[in-house]
């Protein structure tokens, strides 16, 4: 039953981050020709991760992500049980978002998918991937770093929404920023097009960035600390 639980809160977690953090990047116009709208959308992602951190962080992790639930297990912090329900919950949260933005904003809004931007087009699909690598290796070894010490729990969630805001500050003008699987698959399935045919990036990419993340974390930590957290 407290697997059920976790499974239910990382439904809900994802849910309200495709809801929240998607819905405002098709409600503000995401773009890097949009100051307003870029930073807001950067910021919406960061703030729904600071809140769910602190209301289901407690019962689940908040991992709301497929990148960090895999780091996670590479780390043996969960079980591979725990790891594929994760990643199927938070892709039901996120299909869960998407109806809510269909309902919202129509058929053709968008849904905040990721697509290699515009400006950027002429990188390509193998620099885009290796910027969602990158983009997901820096949040995902801080969101592991943070949450590695007990005395952090009162600073987690802050931390670790802020730096989603940050990648998604450098990202958004590259590839809208997806860092999460989950937050890029089913978006793109409603928006279809462009947004379909370079999925791979976005899922792919943040798997390896987590599972790098994970890999070089373990690497650098002290080994008293691993030895106390493998206890």
């Amino acid at each position: 039953m407290d697997r059920i639980k976790k499974y239910v809160a990382e439904i809900i977690g994802t849910f309200v981050l495709v809801t929240f953090g998607c819905g405002t990047a098709v409600a503000v116009g995401c773009n890097a020709e949009c100051g307003s709208g870029y930073l807001i959308t950067a910021f919406a992602f960061g703030l729904v991760i600071v809140a769910m951190a602190y209301s289901i962080g407690n019962i689940s992790g908040c991992h709301i992500n497929p990148a960090v639930s895999l780091a996670m297990f590479i780390r043996r912090q969960i079980d591979g049980m725990d790891c594929i329900c994760y990643i199927i919950a938070q892709c039901i949260g996120s299909l869960g978002g998407c109806l809510v933005l269909l309902c919202a904003f129509g058929k053709d809004c968008g849904f905040g998918a990721n697509q290699v931007q515009a400006t950027w087009e002429n990188g390509g699909p193998g620099k885009a991937f290796v910027i969602e690598i990158i983009l997901t290796f820096v949040f995902v070894i801080a969101v592991i770093g943070v949450t590695s010490k007990v005395q952090n729990g009162a600073i987690a969630g802050v931390v670790i929404g802020l730096t989603l805001t940050m990648v998604h500050i450098f990202g958004i003008a590259l590839t809208g920023t997806s860092v999460n699987p989950a937050r890029s698959l089913m978006p793109a399935l409603f928006a279809r097009g462009a947004a379909l045919h370079q999925l791979w990036i976005f899922i792919i990419g943040p798997l390896i960035g987590g599972a790098l993340a994970a890999v070089v974390y373990s690497y650098l930590e002290i080994p008293e600390k691993k030895a106390a957290r493998e206890r």
